[in-house]
């Protein structure tokens, strides 16, 4: 069976953040290996793996949409909104978790980046545990 339009997108927004993103973590992680504690030496690399990040979606919506049989994608259905509800609400926990944990580092008294890099990180690993569980269910469906 082909992916639908949907499921291709689930698939490209899915390469965007792991490339745009995890790029960003790679990089972030052994500048705070060197010591770089302010906040503001990480906004040149965030923007840049936001373009990436754009960069990644625009190229992979035009193949996807170069190579979809059907010269307009079929719109969005009943499956694919209750697909994307579930697989959110699945993994939503992940970023309440990530927000309880950074809360916890601010009474601490944990640096600001530290706290800065878990809530972005958190809300990446929510993203594409949502991502990974909508194609789970486009894949082998949601069970009961």
């Amino acid at each position: 069976m082909n992916p639908s339009f949907e499921e291709k997108s689930v698939w490209i927004q899915l390469l965007g953040m792991t490339v745009g993103l995890g790029t960003y973590f790679v990089v972030a992680a052994w500048m705070l290996v060197q010591g770089i504690t302010v906040l503001g030496a990480y906004i040149p690399l965030f923007i840049a793996a936001v373009v990436l990040l754009v960069v990644v979606l625009i190229a992979g919506y035009l193949v996807a949409a170069i190579t979809s049989r059907p010269s307009r994608p079929e719109p969005r259905d009943e499956r694919d909104r209750l697909i994307e509800w579930r697989a959110e609400s699945h993994a939503s926990w992940i970023l309440g978790a990530g927000a309880f944990t950074a809360i916890v580092g601010l009474v601490a008294g944990v640096g600001d980046v530290w706290i800065a890099h878990l809530l972005m990180h958190s809300l990446m690993l929510s993203q594409v545990a949502k991502l990974g569980l909508q194609l789970l269910y486009y894949r082998r469906g949601m069970g009961s």
